[in-house]
């Protein structure tokens, strides 16, 4: 057996033959997927993850939130766990490797010990959060967020989709609500493997992103009240025109993160109108603001300014507006020994690699509140993600699960 930093390797093709098995579960129109939290094909994709862990000698937990915990045992029975995680929920228009790839990883993981024959002082838990994404049921990271104190799972369960469907609801019909009290486990460290989703170490021809930080996060929801009329025959002047109330926020928005250069970003990327026809004016329009920065004042100052300066764009048209929080996680540094851990196996395997501040919310966020915790990154072609053309190469993904894996032995420890 080679000692931890020299030769040992996951099975490159068997981490890729099972990311591509898991994408032909809730297939997409343009090559990527569509497997949106608690549908069917969610749980479909769970139970292709349940038997491939059962293979592994994996037991399984799941909790009240349909958290999915799959433990390989330690050697030490008053040792706490090492987690190893992400999700398998997908966007609507969603590649194959966001967050996939940090769930099959982790199993890889287990796969390649259970290859080498190592056993660990500490048990690992490879695990599934359930409705990471957010795209169904807002906020995202909604199941983490529960495990971590943030939410009440009452507020989770009560969280509904565009259809007036409520999670609840339908972590029930799928049949995956679990017995197991949600937070009641504890974790010794927990590690999270992902896509960049941004052009930087592919940019840089760097195999892996050390994640120092992530930053900060508003989704602001507004609600703006127009009046419903003809658009062709209601005088411009007499318009009570939400739709251009929209359009002036979006470009405040765009303007408030621009003056907080460099560190700071602001957009739209969803937008209900009401009744949506091409010929009347919308009554009401809903969508959410999302503004994110690693830096604190700056993610504070730009809600404040926002929230301020929308009303006022709206007054000026006649125009009612509300405004609902309902997303938020503030900057987060992750845990320094751990990041260290991480970089010194890329070093000890040879890959080249950068610190790297996560552009995008993940499970990792809330799970370093109760627990030590970090990120490993792998880049994507030209930086794309949450979109069908995501794209990857087998030998990035291999790349960053080796340092997972060295990573994960070196915090689990290997059994004397």
């Amino acid at each position: 057996m080679a000692a931890p930093g020299e030769n040992m390797r996951v099975n490159a093709d068997r981490l890729w033959d099972s990311l591509m098995d898991m994408a032909k579960i809730g297939p997409g129109i343009a090559g990527g997927n569509n497997r949106q939290t608690l549908t069917d094909s969610d749980a479909e994709g769970r139970r292709l993850f349940q038997a491939w862990c059962d293979g592994a000698g994996l037991t399984m937990g799941v909790d009240t939130m349909g958290n999915m915990f799959m433990t390989r045992e330690g050697t030490d029975p008053d040792a706490l766990p090492v987690y190893v995680g992400s999700h398998l929920d997908t966007q609507p228009t969603g590649g194959k490797y966001d967050g996939v790839l940090g769930v099959l990883a982790g199993l890889e993981v287990v796969r390649s010990l259970n290859d080498l024959g190592i056993r660990t002082k500490h048990p690992i838990v490879v695990t599934n959060w359930t409705n990471e994404e957010g795209a169904r049921f807002a906020p995202a990271m909604l199941a983490s967020g529960v495990f971590a104190g943030v939410h009440t799972q009452d507020y989770a369960y009560g969280r509904k989709d565009p259809e007036g469907k409520t999670f609840g609801e339908e972590l029930q019909r799928i049949g995956w609500v679990g017995d197991e009290e949600v937070g009641a486990r504890k974790m010794h460290a927990y590690f999270e493997y992902h896509i960049e989703q941004g052009p930087i170490l592919e940019a840089e021809g760097k195999d892996i992103g050390v994640v120092t930080h992530c930053q900060g996060l508003w989704w602001l929801e507004f609600t703006l009240t127009g009046r419903e009329a003809h658009t062709g025959s209601t005088p411009m002047t007499m318009r009570v025109n939400a739709g251009l109330a929209m359009a002036r926020i979006l470009e405040m928005v765009q303007m408030v993160a621009m003056e907080n250069q460099p560190g700071a970003v602001g957009g739209v990327g969803q937008v209900f109108f009401s009744p949506n026809s091409r010929n009347v004016l919308p009554g009401k329009v809903v969508f959410t603001v999302d503004i994110r920065s690693p830096d604190q004042a700056k993610l504070d100052g730009m809600r404040t300014r926002i929230e301020a300066e929308a009303p006022k764009i709206c007054e000026a048209l006649g125009v009612g507006c509300s405004v609902e929080p309902v997303g938020h996680f503030d900057p987060v540094t992750f845990d320094p020994t751990l990041v260290a851990t991480v970089r010194k196996a890329a070093e000890d395997l040879g890959y080249s690699h950068r610190d790297i501040i996560s552009g995008a919310g993940h499970d990792a966020c809330w799970a370093a509140r109760v627990a030590p915790a970090t990120m490993i990154m792998c880049p994507c072609v030209d930086g794309l993600s949450h979109n069908e053309a995501e794209d990857i190469s087998k030998e990035w993904a291999a790349a960053g699960a080796d340092v997972l894996l060295h990573a994960v032995i070196e915090t689990a420890g290997i059994a004397e």
